[in-house]
């Protein structure tokens, strides 16, 4: 079993790649955020990252956990759009606590100790219904995302800003796959 995290701020590119390693035919984890924030927004909820991060953070938490348990039974190698250690550092950006039960599942659930980490990349960021953060707190986030897989143990590889095909390539050079 390998399970691979995808990483880096907002609009760096790391949908497009999940997308391409799917087509790739690897197994993939599409990005838990994205899809919670769609369900909050019908719902009229006010667990969105820019009303209640917290309260956010609890419900990403454990549909995270059950995406990588799942990826855990299926075994071999699946590709992550973010893993566990990002609400860590989405939670240190904004100056709120890391509750325990973040900590707890963040050691509980390794991935690979390679991290991918796609870099702020000005050419193809843009805004969209739940990309809502302007390029600096994307920056932000990413050199957060470091520091905070850093810290666990993790050893951050940069995507290089290239096409999705080298991209893939660099990802499969690195992973042996």
């Amino acid at each position: 079993m390998a399970l691979y995290v995808l990483s880096g701020g907002p609009g760096a590119g790391k949908t497009t790649l999940l997308a391409a390693l799917r087509h790739a035919g690897f197994a993939v984890a599409e990005e838990v955020s994205r899809r919670l924030i769609r369900e909050q927004v019908a719902l009229g909820s006010s667990q969105v990252p820019w009303l209640d991060l917290a309260g956010f953070v609890a419900l990403a938490l454990a549909r995270m956990v059950a995406q990588h348990q799942r990826a855990t039974i299926h075994g071999g190698t699946t590709f992550f759009d973010r893993g566990l250690p990002d609400l860590l550092a989405y939670l240190e950006v904004a100056g709120q606590p890391v509750p325990p039960a973040c900590q707890a599942a963040v050691a509980a659930h390794p991935y690979q100790p390679m991290v991918f980490m796609a870099p702020p990349w000005p050419e193809i960021y843009v805004n969209d219904a739940e990309r809502w953060q302007t390029f600096d707190e994307a920056v932000a986030i990413y050199q957060a995302l470091r520091r905070v897989y850093g810290r666990a143990g993790y050893t951050v590889l940069e995507l290089p800003q290239a096409t999705v095909a080298a991209r893939v390539a660099f990802v499969r050079a690195a992973t042996g796959r």
